[in-house]
């Protein structure tokens, strides 16, 4: 049988790539870790790195065992934080992932109120444009701007997000405003991403296509994958662009463009893991989340 010990300081090196950062992990020295993980390797007579000067590769047995030992991890993780959890307060760690421009333009403004409720509960936010799997335990919860396509995730209708064309005064004064679609020929659009960029919403670069000519496509003067970069870049009045309601709440100053010409309709989820059902911090966290929403100007 593998010891747990030894089990634990190879996940930490797994994860950290080499045996000083593990080290400090685990507040262990860089060769007690190097002791622990050649033990391990001689009990199971198998090679588990690949030592090298730039750090430390897995080897392909070293990769069954890490994903094997990350999944019992984390269910250990999940299980512990289910056990300290109070009855009658939720308390535990809870960590949320969201889109980048999501995240940083309504959610983090509002989780003030819901720390100064619960704290008894660690909110870790992860912004990430990728889907992060929550099966792995990536994370507890997402809020994902499509419906997750595993099975065994639960979700809730969070809100629509409309998106609509956008510029500042700025660019405005310089360029003129559109009166109607086919003019955007003219202008200067600022989309989402480069040609292998997985965007974070389909559809994201409509702006390149609306009103125009049928297998019409403008030309952007500039991509960039980070919707929050897009609504900066939009502020210095760079160009137009794309960008959800929720963005533009906080920036006043902004100009909505052709407000006839819809983009596309964006539904956001709050999704979790079955085996999270019943967890109280996320019960708390998504009732939150929904009285903030039916509070803010979109409410689905």
């Amino acid at each position: 049988m593998m010891d747990w010990d030894k089990l634990r300081i190879f996940h930490a090196v797994a994860e950290a790539g080499s045996f000083t950062h593990a080290g400090e992990t685990l507040n262990l020295s860089q060769s007690a870790v190097s002791r622990q993980i050649s033990s391990l390797e001689e009990s199971l007579n198998v090679s588990l790195f690949h030592r090298h000067a730039r750090g430390l590769i897995l080897t392909e047995q070293g990769e069954l065992l890490y994903r094997t030992s990350h999944e019992v991890f984390s269910k250990l993780a999940m299980a512990e934080a289910q056990l300290a959890e109070s009855k009658d307060r939720p308390k535990g760690q809870l960590k949320v992932t969201a889109t980048q421009a999501f995240g940083s333009s309504w959610l983090t403004p509002v989780l003030g109120e819901f720390i100064e409720h619960y704290p008894d509960v660690q909110v870790d936010l992860v912004l990430e444009d990728r889907e992060l799997d929550l099966s792995m335990r990536e994370a507890d919860v997402a809020i994902r701007m499509q419906p997750p396509r595993q099975p065994e995730l639960i979700q809730r209708h969070l809100m629509t997000v409309h998106l609509g064309c956008y510029a500042s005064p700025t660019y405005i004064k310089r360029h003129g405003i559109p009166k109607t679609p086919d003019v955007l020929d003219q202008h200067r659009i600022i989309v989402y991403g480069e040609d292998t960029t997985k965007p974070p919403v389909p559809n994201v670069d409509w702006l390149l296509r609306a009103g125009g000519k049928k297998d019409h496509q403008r030309k952007p003067i500039l991509r960039v994958n980070s919707t929050y970069a897009i609504l900066r870049a939009v502020q210095s009045g760079l160009g137009m662009a794309s960008l959800p309601e929720f963005m533009t709440l906080e920036s006043s100053a902004l100009v909505r463009v052709l407000p006839e010409l819809q983009g596309p309709r964006i539904d956001a989820y709050f999704v979790y893991p079955e085996e999270l059902r019943n967890s109280k911090r996320i019960q708390v966290f998504r009732d939150f989340l929904l009285r903030k929403v039916a509070e803010s100007k979109m409410a689905p």
